[in-house]
């Protein structure tokens, strides 16, 4: 979905109702008072997802009253989800991601650089958003979307996301060497910033590098220590190589069976109510059994993986919404 977070979503309807001349204390012109009535209805629109109309009165808008520098966000908003509703018509897609992209440069080039915090909050979005559109889900143009990351990474050199944004432009365009690179600049712009981590681990596992895939994941458990997340990640991780890759032996799938369940006991020591670590524990033991050439001891690791999926299942009912641990 392209639509602004719900905070964001229900902030517009506070935002934008002054004009230059309305927050300067200058009498409104005529234009500025029809501006300001669109502005009210398109704010109205865009909250009930009309997002046709609501592109329609921001237009007639920002024509009445150019001041109005955040409606060009909600504006390329619009015409974002506009191409989400008629994903089936590929021109009209087209069409609508276009006119998104070019509002999004207009907001990211005129809020970028006001003073103002709300404006540079909303011009960093247009540029997050306009990064997406240059993505391959939608107008696919990877040079673009490089460009776009590049002038994020300059507005704030330490945040990951922008990275993230940039590496994965040069992986769509098949440059992985220049996507492993910028993953690694990522870490070392915030190396306490978990999602550089997460984000080199998972190209490196799309590249059939599990070895730097699990250095990456560790690397994140040594900076959160205490996060259970972090060691269920790499039990996961273990499961699904030795689980689905045939080209294993037998041997090598015990061994990461067996780093699984150290990875998988650390995070439920760390939180002994883990249900999803429970699941795993069992799948890896359900997996262990598989390997077991004594049929006594295989009964008994299914034995205890059923005794584990009934754990999770009971944690479940009395956790019916996930916690956050970080």
């Amino acid at each position: 979905m392209s639509a602004v977070p719900i905070l964001l979503r229900v902030a517009v309807l506070g935002l934008l109702l002054s004009s230059s001349a309305m927050a300067s204390g200058q009498t409104a012109t005529s234009a500025q008072l029809r501006a300001a009535r669109s502005l009210a209805q398109a704010n109205e629109a865009y909250s009930r997802q009309a997002y046709a109309e609501a592109a329609t009165l921001y237009e007639a808008a920002i024509q009445d009253d150019p001041a109005l520098r955040q409606a060009y966000f909600f504006l390329a908003n619009s015409y974002d989800n506009l191409a989400d509703n008629v994903r089936k018509d590929y021109a009209a897609k087209v069409v609508a991601l276009t006119r998104a992209a070019h509002y999004y440069l207009i907001a990211a080039d005129t809020l970028t650089g006001s003073n103002a915090p709300e404006d540079t909050r909303i011009g960093r979005l247009a540029l997050e958003h306009l990064a997406l559109i240059y993505g391959p889900r939608k107008l696919n143009d990877p040079e673009m979307a490089r460009v776009t990351a590049e002038r994020m990474i300059a507005l704030d050199p330490s945040n990951v996301g922008s990275y993230v944004v940039l590496a994965t432009s040069y992986e769509n365009a098949g440059d992985y060497d220049a996507a492993e690179r910028t993953l690694l600049l990522a870490k070392q712009a915030n190396p306490w910033d978990s999602l550089g981590y997460m984000q080199l681990a998972g190209f490196y596992n799309r590249q059939g590098q599990f070895g730097k895939t699990i250095a990456a994941l560790e690397e994140r458990a040594s900076i959160e220590p205490t996060n259970p997340e972090a060691y269920y990640v790499i039990a996961t991780y273990y499961w699904d190589k030795a689980f689905r890759d045939v080209k294993l032996s037998n041997a090598k799938k015990q061994e990461f069976v067996g780093k699984g369940l150290e990875s998988i006991e650390r995070a439920l020591q760390l939180r002994p109510d883990y249900a999803e670590a429970y699941v795993y524990k069992g799948l890896l033991l359900r997996l262990q059994a598989n390997l077991e050439p004594d049929p006594r001891r295989q009964q008994e690791l299914i034995r205890e993986a059923n005794e584990l999926r009934d754990r999770a299942q009971q944690l479940r009912q009395t956790q019916p919404t996930s916690r956050p641990w970080r």
